[in-house]
């Protein structure tokens, strides 16, 4: 999977999930502040990442250090290319 599939499938289900405009979807956006997702967004986030991607993503630190979509993008993207942990 390319890199740009991945921003691609992430951006869809941050306009399908939260109905965020594809124009506020920028790599350096931060989730939080900038996107207004809350604590409870994030556990939907994270199956909506697992669903669209056919990935699992568990509790672990690189996941607790992603702040921006383009965190999200690296993260997802070392995942489908087998750079992610085997616990991933």
């Amino acid at each position: 999977m390319t890199e740009q599939e991945i921003i691609d499938k992430t951006n869809q289900v941050f306009e399908e999930s939260f109905e965020i405009e594809r124009k506020r979807l920028v790599p350096d956006a931060q989730i939080f502040s900038d996107l207004g997702l809350d604590s409870l967004d994030i556990v939907d986030l994270i199956v909506a990442l697992q669903n669209s991607f056919g990935v699992k993503i568990r509790n672990e630190e690189k996941v607790r250090e992603i702040r921006t979509l383009q965190d999200i993008y690296h993260f997802i993207y070392a995942i489908k290319n087998g750079e992610g942990t085997s616990d991933t």
